[in-house]
């Protein structure tokens, strides 16, 4: 059996430690996701328009608690730019605009579920929480 430190480190020596190529590019995947990622809201309008859809601006900001107008926009148009998010302006009266995810967008759903399966058991073996309304 392969352990993780096996595809960590080619040599390892106290002077110096050589990383394998595996994990020099895990190691800017990660470094990438950071990047397109980050912020405090990203992850939540992604996990919103996963589970619900296809969605006009103000339910969006509505599900997507205390986000205020204004970084809502910057944050779409972030995850539009990366390709992750989908803006669609509707003829209807008064224009209405909807926001759903790419099917990049949708690729982050093992990522996505594996973070909530980590925080309920997070919040349930350090907080002694299991639901979420106990924030």
């Amino acid at each position: 059996m392969v352990t993780i430190f096996e595809y960590m480190y080619i040599n390892m020596d106290k002077d110096s430690i050589e990383l394998t190529e595996h994990c020099k590019m895990s190691i800017v995947g990660i470094t990438d996701v950071q990047d397109i990622m980050g912020g405090k809201w990203k992850y939540l309008i992604v996990t919103t328009l996963f589970f619900i859809g296809k969605l006009r601006f103000m339910d969006l900001k509505r599900h997507v608690n205390k986000i205020a107008p204004k970084v809502l926009s910057k944050e779409l148009k972030d995850l539009e730019m990366n390709n992750l998010v989908t803006r669609t302006v509707c003829a209807t009266k008064p224009i209405t605009v909807e926001y759903e995810l790419t099917e990049l967008g949708k690729s982050l759903s093992t990522i996505i579920e594996a973070m909530g399966d980590w925080g309920i058991k997070y919040r349930k073996s350090i907080l002694g929480k299991s639901d979420y309304i106990s924030r």
